[in-house]
């Protein structure tokens, strides 16, 4: 540690000189001000220690100057000559300590190690920031794709603003890591970020963690508790899966919201705070409004403004750029030397549809890098779900269709397919399997169904039906229901 020692006295630089190399540190002496000022702006120093009255440019000018080019620079005050009004203009202007001659020498240790210990964890606290604004910048929320790019743009318009966010998404897809990219790249990046599961916690707790309590409040309140809301106060709370929220707490956060305010539990005093708000959840809470879940006032202030995450599936462009991420991260963590994934299981991963998102992705990749032993990971590595996937029906609707054309990641051909599949096969489930039924229900010919079950490769298409020489359903209906008159005859 360099410590600057600024006195007109010699002997007192040298008591500092001498005191100061037998703790271990490298110490630097000046008799004036106005030489210190130089000595500041062209080297680094840990802390400044000054006498207070000097000529030219005396130990107040001194600390203002100093605070002034390096604001994080610890600075202590020592005089003869100590008042309260110049010992409070001091510590007003960022002044860490005010020492009045002559002083006692364990004092000075003990303020110089508080000194010092107070800039270090300044710097380590400016450097996780800085770590956290460089982890959650666009470039690593992973994607290369272009429903990614439009999420960059609209995550980079929304940092700009107060307003609130709502962000739509399904499990494994990281709404936390979107939103966490909106307030690091917003205003209010140097405040607090707090995280609410609002499905996580009990009913009939989570008043008090959201708005905090009185000392008595209810059996246990043993002191008084400040809530997330207060703890995020100038910077942003995120609510995450809001759509849990029980009905009552939804009242209490709409007011909240609105008056930006809220009384504790147990309390009479309205606390006042100061955040944005950004939910988030897995549910479509325009159909949970329509089922009485969920409070429609509460819905519209939430959602100002709106973003939809990609499902995986819909960006399958991105996989290889995700799988080699979490590679290269899983194999750091076990130490081992797997650097690449074999063609073979990227192949099978790019047919895998990913309905646990990015979330399983990355597990799939840990599990495969834990059971590897070459420097690739081959087929057999992956999971059985992966090799043999089982295939899911995927609900469809046009509101699906359109967000998935906000989101960029619409592919016509593909949506037009899912939907007649799913049709068809809805279809086939009124009718008990029945083709000849299913196609009058669906207004098209037998012909015309044979084609696109045989198409989309559901059941078997009878010999006789693929040579065009038989309507073997038809018959089958015919014959049923002559069987059913002639019973009804006898």
């Amino acid at each position: 540690m360099r410590i600057l020692v600024v006195d007109d006295e010699l002997s007192v630089r040298e008591f500092f000189e001498i005191l100061l190399k037998k703790e271990g540190y490298e110490v630097f002496c000046s008799s004036d001000g106005a030489e210190a000022l130089r000595m500041i702006r062209d080297e680094h120093f840990d802390l400044l220690i000054t006498d207070l009255q000097m000529k030219e440019v005396d130990g107040m000018t001194l600390l203002k100057e100093a605070k002034r080019m390096h604001a994080d620079l610890p600075v202590m005050m020592i005089t003869a000559f100590a008042t309260t009004d110049t010992a409070v203009e001091a510590m007003k202007h960022g002044a860490f300590d005010y020492l009045s001659k002559p002083f006692k020498i364990d004092e000075i240790k003990i303020s110089i190690e508080k000194a010092l210990e107070a800039k270090r964890l300044t710097e380590e606290n400016q450097n996780l920031k800085s770590e956290l604004r460089e982890k959650y910048q666009f470039k690593n929320l992973l994607g290369e794709s272009e429903p990614m790019h439009r999420l960059y743009d609209l995550i980079r318009k929304t940092s700009a603003t107060k307003t609130n966010v709502l962000i739509y998404g399904e499990s494994g897809t990281g709404k936390e890591l979107v939103a966490k990219a909106i307030h690091f790249n917003s205003d209010r990046k140097d405040r607090a970020f707090v995280t609410v599961n609002c499905g996580a916690i009990p009913e009939n707790l989570i008043e008090s963690e959201l708005f905090g309590h009185v000392k008595g409040a209810f059996t246990g309140a043993v002191s008084n508790k400040q809530g997330l809301f207060e703890a995020a106060h100038k910077g942003t709370i995120f609510l995450d899966e809001i759509g849990e929220l029980p009905l009552q707490m939804q009242v209490k956060l709409l007011r909240a919201i609105q008056e930006r305010a809220f009384l504790r539990v147990g309390g009479t005093e309205t606390a006042h705070v100061d955040v944005r708000l950004i939910a988030a959840t897995n549910r479509d809470l325009s159909d949970e409004v329509k089922k009485g879940a969920f409070r429609e006032d509460l819905f519209y202030r939430l959602n100002v403004i709106q973003l939809k995450l990609p499902p995986l599936r819909h960006r399958k462009a991105d996989i290889p750029l995700l799988a080699n991420h979490f590679l290269d991260k899983y194999s750091k963590e076990t130490g081992k030397k797997v650097q690449k994934l074999s063609p073979k299981a990227l192949e099978k991963l790019m047919e895998y549809d990913f309905y646990g998102n990015v979330r399983e992705l990355e597990n799939i990749i840990e599990r495969s890098v834990a059971l590897e032993t070459s420097e690739e990971i081959q087929v057999q590595s992956l999971p059985g779900n992966v090799l043999h996937p089982q295939p899911q029906r995927e609900e469809l609707s046009f509101d699906s269709a359109r967000d998935q054309i906000e989101t960029g990641s619409v592919a016509l051909d593909s949506l037009m397919d899912s939907f007649e599949r799913d049709l068809l096969l809805r279809a086939l489930e009124r009718t008990r399997g029945s083709r000849t039924r299913a196609a009058k229900l669906l207004g098209i010919s037998t012909r015309s169904i044979r084609y696109r079950l045989k198409k989309h490769r559901i059941g078997e298409v009878d010999e006789l039906e693929e040579a065009g020489l038989s309507e073997l359903d038809e018959h089958t209906e015919v014959a049923s229901k002559s069987s059913s008159k002639y019973s009804k005859n006898q």
